[in-house]
């Protein structure tokens, strides 16, 4: 006999997320005694506690603890399949939601998407930054359907497509005295402040592969969330930063700001779009995966 259903891992996140009984019965929009009830049923069909009471406070005991991470994967997963079938009924696609892992990858996505989505007008694009470096786990609990990262994972339940390889450098303005070098070291950083995106220093190329592996690092390391801001906080000569030379050059014109090589041999990625194994083969997706080579 089938004892868990929907509404109980429902039951069991709103409690997590409200804090109480009371408050998940109500964004459920269920009365707390059939709420309570349908939770003390299932405890005892499974013969197992899924709450213990500390002071006013319910936390979930182990088995609680595993049901509620079930539940953290699952219901994005029938809130999506259910969403998706709607549109099916109503002749459309639905969302393509795209995580990005690569902050300067922007401008790059940008001028693929409008000939994209001329190519499908039943499908709509949404481009999600929250997951910031831990887009993996959105992808495999189908937050998102697509993830670009310079950092792929290898999952047997992933798919990842190199689209375009790039080289990291650091920017420098005008008047900074590294303008003219043919590349930097590590140490000649020691006394410069360094913009960079808000994500953990070792999932930044000029620290995980560059500053770190030799013991090194920067006077100041400062944090900008937009690439247009970074630059221009460069070229006014308040500090430096590392971006994709590609991305450099789009820039260059506009602002006084020069490329230097990071080490002799350079610091050189690929920028990989990843998607789930079961979804590789969908129509829409499978277009924007190759749409993505082409226009790289």
């Amino acid at each position: 006999m089938n004892y868990l259903e929907r509404i109980h891992l429902e039951i069991i996140l709103a409690v997590e997320k409200e804090g109480s009984m009371t408050a998940a019965a109500e964004s459920l929009h269920l009365t707390q005694s059939a709420l309570s009830h349908s939770m003390s049923k299932l405890e005892d069909q499974l013969g197992v506690k899924l709450w213990q009471r500390k002071g006013r406070q319910l936390v979930p005991t182990q088995a609680g603890q595993h049901l509620l991470n079930t539940a953290r994967r699952l219901i994005p997963q029938f809130v999506r399949t259910e969403s998706q079938l709607i549109q099916f009924s109503k002749g459309e696609r639905g969302v393509l939601k795209i995580g990005m892992e690569c902050h300067p990858c922007y401008q790059w996505l940008q001028k693929m998407t409008n000939t994209y989505l001329q190519d499908w007008p039943s499908v709509d694009l949404d481009v999600i930054q929250k997951f910031q470096f831990a887009g993996i786990e959105a992808l495999l609990t189908h937050e998102i359907d697509i993830i670009v990262t310079p950092d792929p994972v290898r999952k047997p339940e992933l798919t990842f497509i190199p689209v375009f390889d790039y080289e990291q450098v650091l920017v420098v303005s005008e008047n900074h005295p590294l303008k003219n070098h043919t590349y930097v070291e590590p140490e000649e950083l020691s006394e410069e402040t360094l913009f960079t995106y808000p994500v953990c220093s070792d999932r930044l190329d000029i620290f995980s592969n560059f500053l770190t592996p030799v013991g090194r690092t920067v006077k100041h390391q400062k944090i900008i969330e937009t690439t247009e801001i970074m630059i221009q906080m460069v070229a006014c000569g308040r500090g430096v930063t590392a971006l994709p030379r590609w991305l450099v050059n789009e820039y260059a014109e506009r602002y006084a700001i020069f490329p230097v090589k990071l080490g002799k041999k350079g610091v050189h990625k690929q920028i990989h779009l990843g998607v789930r194994e079961e979804d590789a083969n969908v129509d829409y997706i499978q277009a924007f995966l190759e749409k993505a080579q082409t226009s790289a």
